[in-house]
């Protein structure tokens, strides 16, 4: 016998050891799988009555609501209940209407003078004394006496802001350079806008849209703080030896007179008249617009062609001021304890909810969009944007708050005097539109206009807009023009700028007053 076989008793003995080891490790194992298994069955009986008393009491909820008596087809209708998302609703999106420009600013000439227009003497406050320094404040401190007297159109001087305070005072906010006030001195059109706190992107105008007679005589200027200007140069935006990134001369603000650069940017946007002192006609593009035609025809077709003095466009789906409260409460646009103090005020000085059924209702809206406005420097459109600006410097800078109060108290204490306001569609606003925002009837019928061919074009004006009106009396004007060469313009075409001369090239004829810029970062378009 080999020594490695062993003892033979002694081998029987390991072996039973052996089977005794497997025998314990395999009853541990199947403890474990029948503890999961007794889990698992406890597990489903729970969930599976559940699930099948839920599905029994929304058959019967069911079954007694469409009496239907098949089970299958309930089984189904619990399938697609339980698997169909509720879909969010869609934002409703507008195309933008077309603007029945005139072809050209060659034969363009401004109306005469409007004797309907309120005429008296506005001046306003440029000092206030008997304060301390830490008191002085851009907007002055009003009474609630000045205030009310305020909105009497007479010869009077009002709060319009750049109130400075006693002599040796520092200054209020919002200053500017000599070189540029003194350029914006000489200005007597205007369109301009601003970025404060580089809260937004530089858009350029559209030049090639633009006629050579604005680009020399109307000023393109954009407000900006040192934040924005080092922005700017950064993106390679850098002003040429003029002060001008393209067609844009821009302006540098110091010392801004809030903390809040919303308030800050209604300067600028209500109180052209004053930073242009020497302006007759201005326009105010807001930030997130692109201008995409040429200045002189949007004065002509939304002041002089409406006999307006003041136009601004209305919101595209809110038109009462209790919609507009809410909607800033819910998006948190501003402090709700300063919305709903602004708010009580109003109603309790005769604000009401928009009705338009009400014949006393003057707007077509309450409620502003307020990204473009076109203005005649006017002493009553004057007197309007310095009440407004009032009531931005005294509340909230949430202008669509105020707009209506301040038109329907400046209507009501001077019936004899209105403010001749032109608030129309938006017409700009266009980001991926699906549906259609109708336009106005002289929108319409000019699309009709041009459905008709060239030979009866001019034969058709009078039945289209009326042997009297003033668009139909220039588009006559513009056939007759274009049908006689030896025609030549009139010598007092475009007199309101500068006696005798006149414009050189073509600004668009149909195109849109505006439209928003989706893309990010700033306009790269050559001039």
């Amino acid at each position: 016998m080999h020594w490695w076989f062993g003892n033979k008793s002694q081998i029987q003995n390991e072996k039973h050891l052996l089977a005794t080891r497997r025998g314990r490790k395999f009853g541990r194992i199947s403890t474990k799988m029948l503890l999961l298994a007794v889990l698992f069955l406890i597990y489903f009986v729970y969930f599976g009555v559940k699930m099948h008393l839920y599905e029994t009491v929304f058959l019967e909820e069911t079954e007694e609501e469409t009496k239907v008596n098949s089970v299958p087809e309930l089984r189904r209708n619990v399938s697609n209940y339980v698997t169909k998302q509720p879909k969010k609703p869609h934002r409703q999106r507008y195309f933008p209407c077309e603007v029945p420009f005139l072809d050209s600013v060659t034969y363009l000439q401004e109306p005469e003078d409007n004797v309907k227009l309120a005429r008296f003497s506005l001046r306003y406050l440029e000092r206030e004394q008997g304060i301390l320094p830490s008191e002085a404040r851009f907007g002055g401190h009003q009474t609630f006496m000045d205030r009310e007297k305020s909105f009497h159109a007479t010869n009077q001087t009002i709060h319009c802001g750049f109130v400075r305070g006693p002599d040796g005072f520092p200054s209020t906010g919002f200053d500017l350079d000599e070189e540029d006030k003194k350029f914006m001195n000489a200005c007597k059109i205007v369109v301009s806008s601003c970025i404060f706190g580089s809260f937004d992107f530089l858009r350029r105008p559209t030049s090639k849209l633009i006629s050579e007679y604005s680009k020399k005589n109307v000023c393109f200027v954009m407000f900006v703080d040192a934040q924005t200007l080092a922005k700017l140069s950064s993106e390679g935006n850098i002003p040429d030896e003029r002060g001008n990134i393209g067609l844009w001369r821009i302006v540098v603000v110091k010392n801004l007179p809030y903390e809040d650069m919303r308030k800050t940017g209604k300067v600028p946007k209500f109180l052209s008249h004053r930073l242009f002192p020497s302006s007759r006609f201005s326009i105010w593009v807001d930030s997130k617009l692109r201008l995409n035609a040429d200045p002189m025809l949007i004065i002509e077709y939304f002041l002089w062609r409406a006999g307006s003095e003041y136009a601004i466009s209305n919101h595209y789906t809110r038109h009462c001021v209790w919609e507009e409260v809410l909607q800033n409460k819910r998006l948190n646009k501003y402090n709700h304890s300063v919305i709903d103090e602004q708010f009580h005020f109003y109603q309790s000085d005769g604000l009401t909810k928009y009705d338009l059924s009400d014949p006393d209702i003057h707007l077509p809206s309450f409620v502003p969009e307020g990204s473009f406005i076109v203005r005649a420097h006017t002493a009553m459109s004057n007197m309007f944007s310095c009440l407004w600006f009032n009531e931005v410097d005294r509340f909230t800078s949430r202008d669509q708050l105020s707009f209506a109060y301040t038109y329907l108290k400046l209507r009501r204490l001077n019936p004899d005097k209105p403010l001749y306001l032109n608030m129309f569609k938006l017409l700009f606003r266009i980001v991926n539109a699906e549906e259609s925002q109708s336009c106005s009837i002289i929108e319409q019928r000019r699309r009709d206009l041009t459905n008709h061919t060239k030979g009866d074009h001019c034969a058709y004006l009078a039945q289209a807009f009326g042997p009297a009106s003033k668009l139909a009396t220039l588009k006559k004007r513009e056939c007759l023009l274009r049908s006689s060469s030896a025609m030549k313009p009139s010598p007092k075409s475009l007199d309101f700028v500068s006696k005798g001369q006149k414009a050189e090239a073509v600004g668009n004829s149909k195109g849109r007053a505006m439209s928003r810029n989706t893309e990010k970062g700033t306009d790269k378009r050559t001039e």
